[in-house]
């Protein structure tokens, strides 16, 4: 939307917990207006699907009326929870928030964060104009849903990302099954390595699974096929540590280090052996 059609006397700047400055602008809701924003959003008509289109979502990038027909608070808990803000005005945190990033380098133009849709265009202006602070907002661009092909990996491909059925040919990025640029960057990087074993004859190695690269891989070849959705990089995708430890960041640290140590013995493997030690030798 056109900044200059936001009305900055009803939002405020604040990134949560006061971490990373003014990035946000925030629009708060008290309970009134919240209910009266998931009722609007609840009832609007959303785009018509071709009769060859299925409406799978994927759970961590769900449309924001999706998640408000889960019922009434659902959005206070994702991309509407007001914690770590509070409003400068009243020295109080909203019933609900919604953040707005800015679009450009000049901040002439700011998105809604967090506001996946695939309700029509009309739809959406008169619904997120409710929003407060948006009330005569101009949108240069509505949103849309994109659609993620990607293969079912666990019945297609082994941890290196290369196909079981037919050696040295290799999916990476988003239809491997991953989600986000860094998971699909990290799976050309793995199948990479292991495409330039395959062209020596040399069996692909799999990266250790207590690492992230090896979690990834594990997750995309050994992973329920009824039930197979992409996902991204998560600690609850590694091993658990040998010992229980329950301080949150402490474990996370203990699994990290472990993982870092993991991956320095694995690279000193990949530096001894074959075409990585041959590329090596040439330079």
């Amino acid at each position: 939307m056109e900044a200059e059609t936001i009305d900055f006397t009803r939002v405020f700047r604040a990134s949560r917990y006061g971490k990373g400055g003014g990035d946000y602008l925030n629009c708060p809701l008290d309970e009134a207006q919240y209910t009266a924003f998931v009722e609007a959003l609840s009832g609007a008509e959303g785009a018509t699907l071709h009769d060859f289109e299925k409406e799978l979502f994927f759970e961590g990038c769900l449309p924001v009326e999706v998640i408000a027909s889960r019922g009434h608070d659902t959005l206070r808990f994702g991309p509407m929870k007001p914690v770590g803000l509070v409003d400068p005005r009243c020295g109080q945190r909203p019933h609900a928030v919604v953040q707005l990033r800015q679009d450009d380098l000049a901040a002439s133009h700011w998105s809604i964060v967090g506001f996946q849709t695939q309700l029509k265009w009309g739809e959406q202006k008169r619904v997120f104009r409710l929003i407060p602070g948006l009330e005569r907002a101009e949108f240069v661009r509505y949103g849309m849903i994109h659609r993620n092909t990607f293969v079912n990996a666990p019945l297609v491909l082994e941890p290196t990302f290369e196909t079981r059925r037919r050696p040295g040919l290799f999916f990476a990025g988003q239809m491997s099954g991953v989600e986000g640029y860094v998971e699909s960057a990290a799976s050309g990087l793995v199948a990479g390595i292991a495409a330039a074993y395959r062209l020596r004859g040399q069996e692909p190695p799999c990266f250790p699974e207590d690492t992230a690269l090896g979690a990834l891989g594990r997750y995309i070849a050994r992973s329920d096929p009824r039930h197979y959705q992409p996902t991204n990089i998560a600690f609850g995708l590694l091993p658990e540590l040998p010992r229980r430890v329950r301080d949150r960041a402490q474990k996370r640290l203990g699994i990290s280090e472990r993982a870092l140590a993991s991956l320095a013995r694995f690279e000193q493997r990949l530096a001894a052996e074959g075409p990585l030690a041959e590329a090596g030798a040439g330079r």
